[in-house]
C-alpha cells in the first residue's frame, strides 16, 4: 500500500509539472537548441487546444489498473462430449493443457466404468485452489457433487430415493471414486500453481 500511496504521488507531482507555465517556454528552448523544425507554435497551456492530453491522469488511471485486483475471466472448452471451465485471473490460468484433457477424459471414462453408466455430466470447473465437478446419475434419479481444494467432499441431492442395498452400493462407488478424482484434481490444480508462481518469476 506504501509503494501505491508514493506511486500516486509522484504523478500528482509530474501533473503539476506538465500543467506549469514555463513549459511551452522550455519546449521551445530545447527545439532551439537541437535544431529541430516548428511548423507553428501551440498554447498547450491556455484553451486554444481543443482537447489536452492528460499524460498525468493516464499514468495515474495505469497505476490503479495494474495495482487493483483483475476481474475472474473463464474459458471453456469441450473434451470428448464433456466440458471442462478453467477460471482464472490471466490468460495463463485459461489456457487448457495435454494433460489436463487427458486426466478429464480418463475422469470420465473411469466414471462411466467404476460409477455408473447412465450420467448426464454438468462442466467441469477449474478454479485457482478448488475443483468442483457435478452431474447426474439417470438410472437412481440421483444428482452428485464433487469438489477438492476448498469445500472438500462428495455431495448428493435426490427426492425420495429409496434407501436399499443398491443404495449403498452407489454411495460406496461414489466414495470410491471421489478418492481417485481428488487425487487426481489435486495433482493438476499442484501442475497449474507450479505454472502461474514460474510466469511470476
Amino acid at each position: 500500500m506504501d509503494r501505491y500511496n508514493e506511486i500516486k504521488n509522484l504523478v500528482k507531482v509530474a501533473k503539476k509539472a506538465l500543467t506549469n507555465e514555463h513549459l511551452n517556454e522550455d519546449v521551445e528552448r530545447i527545439k532551439k537548441q537541437y535544431g529541430m523544425l516548428n511548423e507553428q507554435s501551440i498554447d498547450l497551456t491556455g484553451d486554444v487546444v481543443a482537447k489536452k492530453i492528460d499524460v498525468g491522469q493516464d499514468i495515474e488511471d495505469e497505476v490503479e489498473f495494474e495495482t487493483e485486483p483483475q476481474e475472474d475471466k473463464q474459458q471453456g472448452y469441450r473434451v470428448s462430449g464433456g466440458i471442462i471451465v478453467l477460471h482464472g485471473k490471466n490468460k495463463t490460468d485459461l489456457e487448457l493443457t495435454t494433460d489436463e484433457k487427458i486426466a478429464f477424459q480418463e475422469t470420465m471414462d473411469e466414471f462411466v466404468e467404476e460409477v455408473s453408466d447412465l450420467v448426464d455430466f454438468n462442466k467441469l470447473n477449474v478454479y485457482p485452489n478448488n475443483v468442483e465437478w457435478s452431474g447426474n446419475i439417470i438410472d437412481a434419479d440421483l444428482q452428485f457433487f464433487f469438489s477438492i481444494g476448498e469445500e472438500n467432499g462428495v455431495y448428493i441431492n435426490g427426492e425420495m430415493i429409496k434407501a436399499d442395498d443398491n443404495f449403498v452400493k452407489l454411495l460406496s462407488k461414489l466414495n470410491n471414486f471421489y478418492q481417485k478424482f481428488k487425487t487426481k484434481w489435486a495433482r493438476i490444480l499442484a501442475a497449474r500453481r507450479k505454472t502461474r508462481q514460474t510466469d511470476f518469476e
